[in-house]
């Protein structure tokens, strides 16, 4: 299964609403929570829809519509999302209220709009898209089985281009509800010195990215996803190499010709390690790179590894902002996406240069 990248769409804490900047200059945090820098909304969405949508809602919003317009696609054939956490800000809202006001005089518009499918239902409503619509929300591989799903269904022939993203919002009580279970870095760490900290915890992020998956090359086509693997609670390192290895037996693929190889490190000190064991084992000639300093740690950022991979693929650069050990390639071919969530959620993606 594989499918040709022919629109690409990210809101996040850098400045890639405007894909084309591609992340010339790392925006710096001023806590360890990662906020999206947010596009001007009046360009993409009616104002009086705009008022009544929650945060995320437009944010999701704005990435397909900038995923489709870059692929030059109008109505796609499914709209598939991935979503951990859903539309937090609205659930809050919802649960405020049904408290402050003792269970009375509640509106429903925040019930309604905190289900984790409302973002694809939106989308749809607004392009009135009648096709195939479905989210997937399994906490760390939510932003993998909604690309797994539209891989699946390229390849059975049910569709030709299909809407796929993954996205979650951090709120402020959400922080803070994390950061009782220690989740992020008790002391304040600069995104940009994340490797540096040594110690337990991470810091927080949010993003919304879409793609326009394809059967079909078109001109303006970014990359080929070759294919991905999911693993949950894998017992040792030994099954994760074995993964690795047979997604590239499937692809004719040896260790060395993987170019470039995006880890998913977070500055956890309780989960990092396995990348490095990867980088040192099975991928010493490779170009190495990481991404969660740029958007923070959350459950889809699955989609910025591949967003960032998408465009380095088609323009052949490696932002410096990311590199970690450049082998110096003189073309970058083959590149392999691996993040985890905690351990517990596992996976790989395998995109190539057109």
């Amino acid at each position: 299964m594989q499918a040709f990248i022919n629109g690409v769409g990210l809101i996040s804490p850098q400045h890639t609403s405007n894909f084309h900047d591609f992340i010339s200059e790392t925006v710096t945090s001023e806590n360890n929570l990662l906020k999206c820098i947010e596009p001007s909304y009046s360009e993409y969405l009616n104002p009086i829809m705009s008022r009544r949508m929650g945060r995320i809602v437009k944010m999701g919003m704005v990435a397909a519509l900038q995923s489709l317009n870059d692929a030059n696609i109008k109505i796609p054939d499914a709209i598939i999302t991935g979503t951990a956490l859903g539309c937090l800000g609205d659930t809050e809202k919802f649960l405020t209220a049904l408290i402050t006001d003792n269970e009375l005089y509640l509106t429903p518009i925040p019930f309604i709009q905190s289900i984790q499918n409302t973002v694809s239902a939106q989308i749809a409503l607004h392009l009135k898209c009648t096709n195939h619509n479905f989210t997937h929300s399994h906490k760390g591989f939510s932003f993998e089985s909604a690309a797994l799903d539209a891989l699946m269904l390229l390849d059975d022939g049910e569709a030709n281009d299909v809407l796929i993203g993954g996205l979650d919002e951090m709120t402020n009580n959400n922080f803070l509800l994390f950061n009782r279970i220690n989740r992020w870095k008790k002391e304040f760490v600069f995104n940009t010195d994340l490797l540096k900290a040594k110690t337990e915890g991470t810091i927080a992020g949010e993003g919304a990215a879409f793609f326009v998956f394809s059967n079909d090359e078109i001109e303006n086509s970014y990359a080929i996803v070759k294919g991905l693997r999911i693993l949950y609670k894998p017992e040792n390192d030994s099954i994760v190499f074995g993964k690795i290895q047979e997604l590239l037996n499937e692809n004719n693929l040896t260790y060395n010709e993987i170019d470039l190889v995006i880890y998913g490190i977070n500055g956890d000190i309780r989960f990092d390690q396995i990348h490095f064991t990867l980088k040192e084992s099975l991928f010493p000639n490779s170009t190495s790179a990481y991404f969660k300093h740029l958007c923070g740690e959350y459950q889809t950022s699955s989609g910025v590894a591949m967003w960032l991979a998408a465009m380095i693929l088609k323009n052949q650069l490696i932002p410096n902002s990311i590199i970690l050990e450049n082998k110096n390639h003189k073309s970058i071919t083959n590149i392999l996406i691996y993040n985890n969530y905690e351990l517990e959620n596992q996976t790989v993606i395998l995109m190539s240069k057109i």
